[in-house]
């Protein structure tokens, strides 16, 4: 399923559970610094996006661009590949958690660095991501999604100078795949899992058997026993990272 496709499937209802963050938000401006002028590269609803912050989004699903609060910035429809911006026309370009649907990873980053001076990826560790007990144990369907985009391959087309962990707060807003770490119970929910592009790239074959395991063992307590320590933890670190150039 193309990218934008994708969206237009599962940008449907995706606000009420695809929250900013506040936690991740911090991080993200922290990086973006005070720039005058930004745009926000596969910018869907508009998360993590502030106002009066001088902006542009863009975002290639209609559906996606449908659901922009009114007060959003303005967006454009066009893709991360070919963006319809002169050279440098920006400080900053922003990409979050977008650069595994790009059809070319490695154009869509040389587009970041011809329209900005400097860039701000939120990206995956794809073999940090992959560990995590959801696809070891439950749904292997996901794993190697995002082999595609290494993290050392987005590292060296921006020539990154900076590559943070964003570590996930255990009460995380944003419902994307890996945000449900210490919540297993949430993966149970058609919604929450609509609303994330790992499962709506899946047959309802390739993750109903696990899910269908993992409501036995959250009800006799074997998921409690193999992974009761993320209980007690605060934030964990699920392969998202930071990435940050020029």
């Amino acid at each position: 399923m193309a990218p934008t496709a994708r969206y237009d499937r599962i940008g449907r209802g995706y606000i009420s559970r695809r929250q900013p963050d506040p936690r991740i938000e911090a991080q993200i401006w922290a990086a973006i610094g005070p720039a005058t002028s930004i745009v926000n590269i596969g910018a869907g609803a508009g998360s993590y996006e502030r106002d009066g912050s001088h902006l542009v989004a863009v975002e290639p699903s209609a559906v996606m661009i449908g659901q922009r609060p009114d007060t959003a910035a303005p967006a454009v429809q066009a893709g991360a590949e070919r963006l319809p911006f002169s050279d440098h026309a920006f400080e900053v370009a922003l990409a979050l958690l977008t650069v595994h649907h790009w059809s070319d990873l490695e154009l869509g980053l040389a587009e970041m660095r011809r329209v900005a001076r400097r860039q701000v990826v939120m990206t995956i560790d794809p073999p940090v991501h992959d560990a995590i007990w959801l696809l070891q144990e439950y749904v292997p369907a996901i794993i190697g999604m995002s082999d595609n985009v290494p993290l050392d391959l987005v590292v060296r087309n921006l020539d990154a100078h900076t590559v943070d962990v964003i570590p996930i707060p255990v009460d995380c807003l944003d419902g994307f795949c890996m945000a449900y770490w210490n919540r297993p119970a949430e993966y149970l929910d058609p919604i929450a899992r609509a609303n994330t592009s790992a499962f709506a790239r899946l047959d309802e074959a390739d993750y109903a058997p696990g899910l269908a395991r993992l409501e036995r063992d959250l009800a006799d307590g074997t998921w409690q026993l193999r992974h009761g320590n993320l209980l007690e933890l605060t934030e964990y670190d699920v392969g998202l990272r930071l990435v940050v150039a020029g």
